[in-house]
């Protein structure tokens, strides 16, 4: 038997019986892992070994949390780090090493160079933000940052920059990605309506899927990149917001990014046959992949060929979440051998979906890369080529994201995390702002918005019923502001690094990323707020 299940301990709201001090030792890990990664450009694996070891600490020496349960915890962490997070990472890799050994890699960034008319700006809206949806609504852990990152890097980005516009893009479709499994969890931990809690979040995020395009467009061109390319970048985001909008008010959470992600992309590259970018400036240093001069355009069969693996891969995963859906308005395969995975679903939803879920992504996304393999007749040397390649690529990166997800876990079992919430929503008027940097909190320690809701959900309800606001408007709050922070999460950062061969370089990434991440979070606090007390009627009823 388990230690935990035959030890006792009350986990303490504020151990040092001051609010202050107690908030203040809470956040002591989280502020440590910024200043060390942000300020002194420390690796992630410096910054997570030392914000976990000062985490141990204060869950000993401060919340007096046993140390087999310490030890427990933490080991929780690094075997989900271990098993769902990285292998998921793993399998994305394998699949895109496999397409670099056959080919197909290059016919990709052909068609894309084709396709986008070789302006860097556009190609970071085709690649990171619709392509990068659409991976985020089907898989996500990281998948779409470390996928994209790796596009284009090919396309000829530089590879700094290139982890940078991933990470960026990688918000947006966070909120309901995975077939909405965020938001199934937020209905899960709070009991609200999940018809509900998916409309206020569908009230809230397309704001910032019409603000990320430009932030992309400013980051890879400056001010002449978003001058000459505003016009892809609102037709990009109006139309992915406008999707967003309609399927997650009128539908549900489940298909609202990849029906975002899919009428973006099309409404993209047909717009793209219309209107053309202007001529970048004299001397930019950005020379993003072009189609090579005098070679013939890519014809129907080279394109289809070369994207046949992520198309698998999108199928793959959309049958995969079919088959968890819906009963009620969620469709159920009733089929004997998974009935027991049904059960499980509905009497123990965290169970199902914090954990089970993961693993599911992890083996649609290897099943897809074998698919891949066999329609692109890779034989296994190259297809065990191509894994080398990926466990060689992933080997440092899993000790950091390892780390991290320890912390994140010894953060929850202690106590520290819900000390850090129940503080900062005895800000009173002000909490829809603190409601958005709670989720970014949670999120930036778990790399996960499905975590950030689990953790704070309910915290959010309890503090709307307190301050007579809407639980609805609040908890939604918590999972918008989850998705902000994943630019910053130093798990989604290190996934990134791994791809583009800049691990260790993980404190620049987030000096890049750590201040538009303040403020698209700032933003969304000043909307809630403006929901809660001004345009309540955007609140469902």
């Amino acid at each position: 038997m388990s230690p935990l299940a035959t030890t006792t301990w009350n986990q303490p709201l504020y151990p040092t019986n001051s609010v202050a001090l107690s908030a203040l030792a809470a956040a002591a890990p989280l502020i440590l892992v910024l200043v060390l990664m942000g300020g002194f450009r420390k690796s992630g694996l410096v910054a997570s070994l030392s914000g976990l070891a000062l985490a141990i600490g204060l869950a000993i020496g401060v919340w007096r949390m046993p140390c087999t349960m310490v030890l427990w915890g933490i080991g929780h962490g690094c075997v989900y780090a271990l098993w769902p997070i990285m292998w998921i990472v793993f399998a994305g890799l394998w699949l895109y090493n496999l397409c670099v050994s056959t080919g197909k890699f290059a016919l990709l960034s052909q068609w894309m160079a084709e396709h986008a008319s070789g302006d860097p700006c556009v190609q970071a809206l085709l690649v990171a933000f619709c392509f990068g949806a659409l991976l985020e609504s089907c898989a996500g852990f990281g998948a779409p940052v470390a996928v994209t990152a790796c596009l284009l890097a090919g396309l000829g980005f530089e590879p700094r920059r290139a982890v940078i516009v991933a990470l960026i893009a990688n918000t947006a479709p966070v909120g309901f990605g995975g077939m909405g499994i965020p938001i199934v969890a937020l209905r899960d931990a709070t009991q609200l309506d999940l018809n509900k809690l998916s409309a206020m979040v569908g009230r809230q995020l397309p704001f910032l899927s019409l603000v990320i395009p430009c932030c992309l467009v400013w980051v890879v061109g400056g001010r002449s990149g978003l001058k000459r390319c505003w016009p892809a970048a609102m037709v990009c985001g109006g139309s992915y917001a406008l999707v967003q909008f309609l399927v997650s008010n009128f539908w549900g959470p489940y298909a609202a990014d990849i029906l975002a992600a899919s009428v973006s992309i099309a409404v993209l590259v047909a717009f793209l046959r219309v209107w053309k970018p202007g001529q970048q400036p004299a001397g930019s240093a950005l020379a993003p992949a072009q189609p090579l001069p005098g070679s013939a355009p890519l014809s129907l069969k080279a394109a289809t060929s070369a994207w046949l693996p992520w198309v698998l891969l999108t199928l793959v995963m959309v049958g995969w979440s079919v088959l968890k859906l819906f009963r009620k308005g969620e469709l159920v395969i009733h089929i004997a051998a998974l009935e027991h995975i049904f059960i499980t679903l509905y009497q123990k939803p965290y169970a199902a979906i914090y954990y089970f879920r993961p693993l599911e992504v992890g083996t649609a996304v290897t099943v897809a890369t074998g698919l891949a393999a066999l329609f692109l007749r890779a034989g296994w040397q190259t297809s065990g080529q191509a894994a080398a390649e990926s466990f060689r690529q992933v080997r440092l990166p899993t000790i950091t994201v390892t780390l991290i997800v320890g912390l994140a876990y010894l953060y929850n079992y202690s106590g520290m995390a819900y000390t850090l919430g129940a503080a900062m929503s005895r800000l009173g008027p002000a909490f829809p702002i603190a409601s958005s940097y709670l989720g970014w909190i949670a999120c930036f320690l778990s790399g996960s918005d499905t975590a950030s809701n689990l953790l704070f959900g309910n915290l959010q309800v309890a503090a709307a019923q307190q301050l007579h606001l809407s639980p609805v408007l609040l908890a939604a709050t918590n999972s918008s502001g989850g998705v902000i922070s994943k630019m910053i999460s130093p798990q989604n950062i290190a996934v990134g690094v791994t791809t583009v061969g800049l691990v260790g370089q993980e404190g620049r990434i987030l000096r890049a990323t750590f201040w538009p991440s303040v403020l698209l979070a700032a933003l969304l606090g000043l909307l809630s707020v403006a929901q809660a007390y001004w345009l309540s009627w955007m609140i469902p009823s």
